[in-house]
């Protein structure tokens, strides 16, 4: 097992990551490291762990824009937006990240206007993605429009990749609603 070495700087750059999610921030740093082969954890290399992983929540240079402009321009109805999440996921996270990349509307969320509304933020009920058709259903009578598969549905690393999420997708495309594929990242 390599030995890793925080520096002095490295440590104070962490300084800024709020309590309730140092610990899963210093593991990324901690990984990106062995999966390059560092065994000397810099203050660039937190910052480009922050900026790769946490921009929605610390800011940082990149900042993805939807592909399409979802701004209302006055005529069109607000969107109606609801958020689904990996059920196992959900017992270590609270959803922070994809709310506050909703309220700052970033990354995924980049292009919808003030009068866009989160209408819902639930799991998928468990591997296969079983209760996602049936809240989606129950959602519409509520104006849902689109869904947003969470980040921690589609990312490989500390959560492995929904091995349902072709299923889950076609299940809500099938009922007329559009999907987004991540929040955060």
């Amino acid at each position: 097992m390599i030995q890793l070495n925080w520096s002095t700087e490295a440590e104070a750059a962490m300084s800024g990551v709020p309590g309730f999610v140092r610990g899963m921030a210093r593991k990324a740093v901690e990984d990106e490291a062995l999966k390059h082969g560092i065994n000397e954890i810099t203050p660039e290399l937190v910052r480009a762990v922050k900026d790769k992983y946490f921009t929605s929540i610390f800011g940082g240079k990149k900042e993805e824009k939807v592909e399409v402009d979802r701004v209302n321009k006055g005529d069109k109805k607000p969107h109606k937006i609801a958020i689904i999440r990996c059920e196992t996921v959900s017992e270590t996270c609270p959803g922070i990240a994809c709310m506050l990349a909703w309220n700052k509307k970033k990354i995924h969320f980049a292009g919808y206007g003030p009068d866009d509304e989160l209408i819902a933020m639930l799991t998928c009920g468990g591997c296969s993605g079983r209760r996602v058709s049936r809240m989606v259903e129950k959602l519409k009578k509520y104006g849902l429009d689109t869904v947003h598969l969470s980040s921690c549905m589609l990312l490989e690393g500390d959560y492995p990749k929904c091995p349902h999420l072709a299923e889950i997708k076609q299940s809500i495309l099938a009922k007329g609603i559009e999907v987004v594929e991540g929040t955060h990242h």
